[in-house]
């Protein structure tokens, strides 16, 4: 695995649906800023500067990471984009910690953004194919048949769903960051809201959100001049598979189970239900909480439902998943993956505020991309591995 890693600093912005008040440049430096400052550094302390974006017409921009070297402190210092679609936030994460693993760099800043009110994600994840209408069905319409397969294959109850979206959207009430912020919600709530894909209702799908995130990743002697407790990286994983071929399970994909073994692998974690403390997973539908639970080896297969159903996944519950309110609270998806790193991160060093998870001392941030066919983990605690 290299030269120890550490999280040093963690920078979010408020997730909204628009941020009129500023450019992407001014977005990201946003984050950037206070990343830095829970790091107590500056600009002029980064060696290199790793950037996430999700596809370019998500926000009708190409390239935007090609003007942001003045705004990232980046002139005359090495920069780089990272994209792997849905994930690239965590493999943007994975990335910058390779470069001070391999002793490239002592400190490496990572920024990963979305600034989807500028253009329309359902229409830039629609397909095109030639002589044929686009059907527009954005993500959603993509992995409902997925959901549906699962709870074929389970036998889950129908009300699963909104069982996740209570929790989380709960969750997010402890989140100053977050996105949606619903007061009262309940079971109720959601089941009244409208069907968009069915199962999939309203309440239990992600919004579309600007914001950034940010992390400074710091080598071992870094990390012994910062301010703050760090998160050590004890394990970075990524995994890929292609979108079709035949015999291809859409519901538990194997680049999945493949990703999660290697992290585990290398953080010495064989039960990760009872050796880790929390995760922050990548659900922007609630259905895919139960399907991760099975993918990720909290359960075996057919079994996630019912660890949802029995409240373990809860805040209160013995591996709580999400305590930030998650993907369905907030949604800048080229940043989504970042924020589920830099959540796992903050909780391991006791800094997570008011959706804190008690006691916390190893992590799991997950995130997921494309037609569920990119993977990137990576597992973080409060003890240097």
């Amino acid at each position: 695995m290299g030269n120890p890693c550490a999280v040093i600093g963690v920078g979010q912005t408020e997730y909204r649906s628009k941020r009129t008040d500023v450019s992407i440049a001014g977005l990201v430096r946003e984050a950037a800023l206070r990343a830095l400052e829970d790091a107590g550094l500056t600009f002029k302390d980064i060696d290199a500067v790793v950037i996430g974006k999700a596809p370019d017409l998500f926000e009708g921009v190409m390239m935007p990471e090609a003007y942001l070297a003045d705004a990232l402190g980046a002139r005359g210092k090495p920069m780089m984009r990272v994209h792997t679609a849905g994930s690239v936030g965590g493999s943007t994460a994975n990335v910058a910690a390779s470069l001070v693993q391999g002793g490239v760099h002592d400190r490496v800043l990572v920024v990963a953004w979305e600034k989807q009110s500028e253009s329309n994600a359902t229409w830039a994840l629609s397909t095109h194919p030639p002589l044929s209408p686009t059907i527009v069905v954005g993500a959603g319409g993509y992995f409902a048949p997925h959901i549906r397969a699962y709870m074929r294959r389970t036998g889950a109850p129908d009300h699963i769903g909104m069982l996740v979206a209570v929790k989380d959207r709960q969750n997010a009430l402890k989140n100053p960051y977050a996105h949606l912020r619903i007061s009262g919600i309940s079971r109720e709530m959601v089941e009244s809201t409208p069907m968009l894909w069915e199962p999939i209702r309203y309440l239990e799908t992600c919004p579309s959100s600007d914001g950034a995130a940010a992390m400074v990743l710091a080598s071992e002697e870094a990390a012994k001049r910062a301010p703050n407790p760090p998160a050590w990286v004890h394990g970075t994983a990524m995994r890929s598979e292609p979108i079709f071929f035949a015999g291809r399970d859409t519901v538990n994909p194997q680049a999945g189970k493949d990703c999660a073994a290697d992290v585990y692998r290398q953080a010495g974690i064989t039960d990760p239900r009872r050796e880790l403390d929390c995760a922050e997973t990548y659900v922007p539908f609630s259905w895919y909480e139960p399907m991760w639970l099975e993918n990720l080896g909290f359960c075996g297969e057919g079994e996630g439902w019912k660890l949802t159903e029995s409240g373990a996944t809860a805040l209160d519950g013995d591996i709580p998943w999400n305590a930030s309110g998650g993907v369905l609270s907030s949604n800048p998806i080229g940043a989504s993956g970042l924020i589920r790193f830099a959540e796992a991160a903050l909780q391991v060093r006791g800094l997570a505020g008011e959706h804190q998870v008690e006691g916390a001392r190893k992590a799991l941030g997950h995130a997921y991309g494309g037609g569920a066919q990119f993977y990137a983990m990576w597992v973080v605690g409060s003890d240097k591995p």
